[in-house]
């Protein structure tokens, strides 16, 4: 599994990277945990707010810090 946290390296994205690392350990799954912080990068997944979480190439959430189970509830179905 490929999760990618896009943002700019803000305190939300830290955040939102901590809770999607602590959701991958919970779940007890294997995924790569990235952060892409690149704006043309970012764009190219059609998000234009930050944070933003994309499993697997769908993106998941935008604009905002989720929730961990939120996180764990996406895990579980990818």
């Amino acid at each position: 599994m490929d999760i990618k946290v896009l943002g700019p390296g803000c305190k939300k994205c830290q955040q939102t990277e901590a809770i999607v690392k602590e959701a991958v350990a919970e779940a007890g799954v294997a995924a790569q945990v990235g952060h892409v912080t690149d704006a043309m990068e970012i764009a190219s997944y059609g998000v234009f707010g930050t944070p933003a979480v994309v499993i697997d190439g769908e993106v998941k959430c935008v604009g905002k810090v989720p929730k961990k189970e939120e996180v764990i509830g996406w895990l579980k179905k990818a």
